[in-house]
């Protein structure tokens, strides 16, 4: 597993694959939950969550022990604080994992996360996710992930936006701001899985 290290501004993003296996299986569970009314109720996370989204759903400790779903970012998450300061990380604790399903005219607003590492990855995208209203902008924000670090300084960007693309994995300091802007256009949806965690004191040191 290759580990993508990104850094735009202060503190580093780390960019990663998930498995095929493990995008399928999430994806699967999923969409088995969503014609079962009465687990999706009770899976359903969106009171605990900010985004104005369709459907937010909790993967449960089981389910996530059965994919190796904390295995792969535990060992993901090591792979990035070595390669970044050369140290072992000796506690990986997930305090939460979750699915978002976003349709069009729904966002994320900024916010950040509990615990010391987060992360974001994706697992169904829009082939196309609209026009910008006015057509002579040069950029287009649709469905993208902005991920924030301060304010505008000199030679600094305090932005870095994330283009979803189904399997990317993107980690970063839980406390660090960030929001989904919506899209347009489409009925299709966009579709992505979340973790908190936390981490030993030494390792949480180092990657603030």
């Amino acid at each position: 597993m290759s580990v993508e290290i990104i850094k735009p501004f202060g503190p580093s993003i780390a960019k990663v694959k998930i498995p095929t296996e493990i995008v399928d299986q999430i994806n699967n569970y999923i969409d088995e939950l969503i014609v079962d009314e009465s687990k999706a109720k009770d899976l359903d996370y969106g009171s605990s969550l900010i985004g104005n989204v369709s459907q937010e759903f909790i993967l449960t400790t089981d389910f996530i022990k059965k994919i190796k779903w904390g295995e792969f970012l535990g060992v993901s998450c090591q792979k990035w604080l070595f390669k970044e300061n050369k140290t072992a990380l000796k506690r990986f604790d997930i305090l939460s994992s979750w699915v978002v399903r976003q349709f069009k005219n729904e966002y994320n607003p900024v916010h950040y996360h509990n615990g010391n590492i987060s992360g974001v990855g994706y697992l169904k995208v829009p082939n196309d996710m609209g026009k910008t209203f006015q057509e002579n902008k040069k950029k287009n924000h649709n469905g993208k992930l902005i991920l924030i670090d301060g304010s505008k300084k000199f030679l600094c960007n305090p932005t870095y936006i994330v283009t979803p693309k189904k399997g990317d994995f993107y980690f970063f300091p839980s406390y660090m701001m960030h929001t989904v802007y919506p899209f347009v256009d489409t009925d299709e949806e966009r579709r992505s899985v979340s973790f908190n965690a936390t981490i030993d004191e030494d390792s949480a040191k180092l990657a603030r």
